[in-house]
């Protein structure tokens, strides 16, 4: 059997090398991942069923078992597999995590990737963090997914304005940085921030309609030229389409989805359960088909050319 490690990271970096990307879906409440793996497999387009901590302790996605086990039952691996989300060494409350616990459990459990986030740490204390990550996790033959960089959303309070955040590119992850990142930890993918917010999880704004994003294409080939790996944006709902589509080909091999499913399903999970996981494969098959034009990249990333992927 082909080991993890070079069954995934081989479609991550076919799908770079043929100017596409992979999307992942987070699944905050586990009756989700039904709809969304059977609208990736309706659109032939292969994505990730992701689930961060977060989706735990803030939403009700259970724990890394319960969404291995619920993944397990549904799968379609023509399609599909199964990423650990953001895993972080300082939370969004400021507060520490357990995180290489997490990480370690989810590579023996079978996870097919996994993602820590240092990006709270200072630049050092990163590399050291991700460094051990991955060091464990390829020992299982597992890739390995980190963030450098401040993608803002996720913390409890109002965002800074965002058109000041963008003017300045104040937390947009710098380039030589980036450089010096990769080559001293091995990570396998980079999250940057270059101009994308994370959709709020606090109860009381989780609802609320998403701010407008866009990207600075110049600061993505800047990290690009310069880190000859496989790049992940996070936060790709409400980002303008014509930035996202423009991302893509300038090294975005990675698109995380959360708000676009999340709040159609939210809206009617109480009142009418099975109406809610119709609206998130609706959802996922307009993210999918219209947001991000991956309709039938599934046979793409399954046949192509891995040279010359940077």
């Amino acid at each position: 059997m082909v080991p993890h490690l070079m069954k995934l990271q081989k479609l991550m970096l076919r799908a770079a090398a043929n100017h596409t990307a992979i999307p992942g879906f987070n699944i905050p409440y586990l009756p989700m991942m039904v709809p969304v793996v059977n609208a990736l497999r309706d659109t032939r387009c292969f994505g990730l069923i992701m689930v961060a901590r977060l989706e735990w302790t803030k939403f009700a996605a259970g724990g890394l078992r319960q969404i291995f086990d619920a993944y397990q039952a549904v799968k379609d691996e023509r399609y599909t597999r199964l990423h650990l989300d953001h895993v972080p060494v300082i939370d969004e409350d400021q507060l520490p995590v357990e995180y290489d616990t997490i990480l370690r459990e989810a590579v023996e459990i079978g996870y097919d990737s996994v993602m820590v986030d240092g990006s709270r740490l200072s630049f050092s204390e990163n590399i050291a963090a991700t460094r051990a990550i991955v060091d464990m996790a390829h020992a299982s033959n597992v890739p390995v997914e980190a963030e450098l960089g401040a993608v803002l959303g996720h913390e409890s309070g109002p965002l800074p304005p965002y058109e000041e955040v963008f003017a300045t590119g104040c937390g947009f992850t710098d380039p030589d940085q980036a450089r010096i990142f990769v080559k001293e930890t091995g990570v396998d993918w980079l999250s940057v921030a270059v101009g994308s917010v994370h959709g709020a999880i606090a109860a009381a704004t989780r609802r609320e309609k998403k701010l407008e994003a866009r990207l600075s294409i110049e600061r993505l080939d800047q990290i690009r030229n310069v880190v000859g790996i496989p790049l992940v944006l996070h936060g790709g709902t409400g980002i303008r389409k014509a930035c996202v589509l423009d991302g893509i080909q300038h090294g975005i091999a990675k698109i995380n989805v959360a708000t676009a499913i999340r709040q159609p399903y939210e809206a009617l999970m109480d009142s009418e359960p099975e109406r809610a996981l119709e609206a998130v494969y609706r959802a996922t098959r307009d993210v999918i088909e219209k947001d991000l034009e991956l309709s039938n990249t599934a046979d793409l990333i399954h046949i192509g050319d891995t040279q010359d992927c940077f």
